[in-house]
């Protein structure tokens, strides 16, 4: 089965970006920095997802996240599918932070479950015939609307989203134009998906 070891997110200063996710989340190699000057406007056309046990965990990491120097896109709040709030990290990359629980269970932690990458793209039953053709099998789909691949056990999960919606859920405006500034590492790489999201194999980006 594929696995996505890592993402690659390309910032203007790696050094700040690195202490912001060390602060702010306490992430580690799954998340990689590097410096890039690649032209990018607006929306870059995917986001990252901390996926936790409980709205306190939830409040903790958004907390964080703006004290360390984030921007509040969505306060986090209940809703249908469970609590959750939008940053966006001063590199740029727009964070989901959420849970299904709309209650606590216990005291408050950092402690993240899951990472997500969730792609925005236009042809979402093209996207998906790629990823398939790719070797990365179809965990759920919901047709034109959400697709979430199967990417093995400790890696992180990849999913698909349109991208008019993805940015509508984040409460930002579709336009975007430029460099994605992402890699994604897995073990099924070198290659560029329709939408223009770059893959590299794992061994490729493992000095970073």
């Amino acid at each position: 089965m594929t696995s996505i070891e890592s993402v690659t997110l390309e910032v203007d200063d790696p050094t700040a970006a690195h202490r912001f996710y060390t602060s702010a989340f306490g992430l580690g190699d799954q998340v990689r920095v590097r410096a890039s000057q690649a032209p990018t406007t607006g929306f870059r056309g995917f986001t990252l997802s901390l996926v936790v046990s409980q709205p306190a965990d939830v409040n903790a990491l958004f907390g964080a996240a703006v004290d360390a120097g984030a921007t509040a896109l969505k306060p986090a709040a209940k809703s249908l599918w469970g609590y959750g709030g939008v940053v966006r990290a001063p590199d740029g990359t727009i964070w989901q932070i959420a849970s299904s629980s709309k209650k606590d269970t216990g005291p408050a932690a950092r402690r993240i479950d899951e990472i997500v990458l969730l792609l925005g793209v236009e042809d979402m039953a093209g996207s998906k015939r790629f990823y398939v053709a790719h070797g990365i099998p179809v965990a759920k789909s919901f047709g034109s609307k959400y697709v979430e691949f199967a990417t093995g056990s400790g890696s992180v999960k990849l999913a698909l989203y349109k991208r008019r919606g993805l940015a509508k859920l984040v409460g930002v405006s579709p336009d975007g134009s430029g460099s994605h500034r992402l890699t994604i590492n897995g073990d099924s790489g070198p290659f560029t998906d329709p939408d223009g999201f770059a893959w590299a194999t794992a061994s490729e980006t493992a000095s970073l």
